[in-house]
C-alpha cells in the first residue's frame, strides 16, 4: 500500500471516528441536511442479515452488506461471526471449507472448550484461542443446573440476578485488560491485507461475538442503529434452538423453572447499553475505546476501512 493511499485512508478513518465519537444527535448537527440524509440511510438498512445456514451451528452470518453512513459498503465473504463450532456435520464442514477461512478465532475459556468440544473444521485449519472472560458465568450455569434443585437454581439465577450478571459481563468487555487485548488483536487480524476471509466465534456467538461484531460495524462508519440491530438479531436465529434446550431440560426434570435461563440465552439492548455506558465512562467517547482502550491507531483504523469497506 503507498504512502498516499495510507494518509488518505487515516484522513478518512479521522473524519468517520470524529463524527462517530459524537452522540447521535450531533450527527444531524454536522451538516445543512445531515438528520434528514441520516434518516433516509438508516431507512435503507433493512437488508436481510446473511445467515450461512448450517446443522449444527444456529447463528453463523456474514457481517458484510450493511451500508455506512459514509456512503460506503461493508464487504462480504471476509468476515463472519457464529456460535460454537464443535457440532458441525460432515456437510456443514464442507459448507464452511467453501467460505475459504483462513482464520478461526475462539473467545471460549477452557471450560466452555472442555465441554462442548473443539471446533470441528476443514482441513488444514485450526482455531485460534482467544478466551475472553465470562466472569466465572459458564461455571455457573452448570453448577445450577447440575444441582437438579429448583430452590438452588432460583437462588443462583432468579430475582434478576442473571440480568445483573450479564450487564456486569458486559462492563468488562470495556474494563479488563485481558479482554480489551483480545478483542484488540481480532480487530487488527481483520485490518491486515495479508489475511484473508476471518471467522470468530464464542459459545452461543451472542455476546462477546455480538460485541466485537458492534465495535467493528461502528469502526467502519455502520450507523449505530444498524449495528445495534446485528446485536439483537441473535435473538431472531436462537430462539428455536434456546427452546428446545429449554424444554429439554424440563422435560429431564433437571429444571424446573427452565425460564430462569431466559436473561442467559438473549441478548438485550440493556446489557449492550452496559457497555457503552462504561465505554463512555473510561473513554470519553466509542472513538476513545477504539484508540486508548484497544490501542488501535490511525493507520490501524484506515487499514480497517481499506479493506472492508468498498
Amino acid at each position: 500500500m503507498s504512502r498516499v493511499r495510507i494518509r488518505r485512508g487515516a484522513a478518512a478513518a479521522v473524519a468517520a471516528f470524529a463524527l462517530a465519537a459524537l452522540p447521535t444527535a450531533a450527527h444531524a448537527a454536522a451538516a445543512p441536511g445531515a438528520g434528514a440524509a441520516s434518516r433516509h440511510l438508516h431507512q435503507q438498512q433493512a437488508e436481510p442479515v446473511r445467515q450461512i445456514v448450517l446443522q449444527g451451528a444456529v447463528n453463523v452470518r456474514d457481517l458484510g452488506g450493511y451500508r455506512t453512513w459514509t456512503g460506503g459498503q461493508v464487504r462480504q465473504g471476509l468476515v463472519y461471526r457464529s456460535d460454537a463450532l464443535g457440532k458441525l456435520t460432515d456437510a456443514d464442514v464442507t459448507t464452511v471449507s467453501g467460505l475459504g477461512l483462513t482464520k478461526v478465532i475462539d473467545f471460549r475459556i477452557p471450560m466452555e472448550v472442555q465441554y462442548d468440544g473443539a471446533d470441528r473444521l476443514p482441513a488444514g485449519l485450526s482455531p485460534t484461542a482467544r478466551p475472553v472472560s465470562d466472569l466465572g458465568l459458564y461455571g455457573t450455569l452448570v453448577a445450577a443446573i447440575g444441582s437438579g434443585d429448583p430452590v438452588t437454581q432460583e437462588q443462583m439465577l432468579g430475582g434478576g440476578r442473571a440480568e445483573a450478571y450479564m450487564r456486569d459481563i458486559y462492563r468488562t468487555f470495556v474494563t479488563s485488560p485481558e479482554n480489551r487485548a483480545q478483542f484488540a488483536a481480532t480487530l487488527r487480524d481483520l485490518a491486515d491485507g495479508r489475511q484473508g476471509p476471518v471467522l470468530y466465534h464464542c459459545t452461543s456467538g451472542k455476546d462477546r461475538t455480538g460485541w466485537v461484531s458492534y465495535v467493528l460495524l461502528r469502526a467502519l462508519a455502520v450507523p449505530e442503529e444498524t449495528a445495534e440491530g446485528d446485536y439483537l438479531a441473535s435473538n431472531t436465529f436462537r430462539a428455536a434452538y434456546d427452546a428446545r434446550v429449554r424444554a429439554g431440560l424440563k422435560q429431564s426434570g433437571r429444571m424446573q423453572n427452565p425460564d430462569l435461563l431466559i436473561p442467559l440465552q438473549e441478548v438485550r439492548q440493556d446489557y449492550l447499553d452496559s457497555a457503552t455506558a462504561q465505554m463512555e465512562a473510561d473513554y470519553g467517547s466509542f472513538y476513545g475505546y477504539l484508540t486508548q482502550g484497544l490501542g488501535l491507531d490511525l493507520r490501524t483504523l484506515a487499514k480497517l476501512q481499506n479493506k472492508l469497506v468498498r
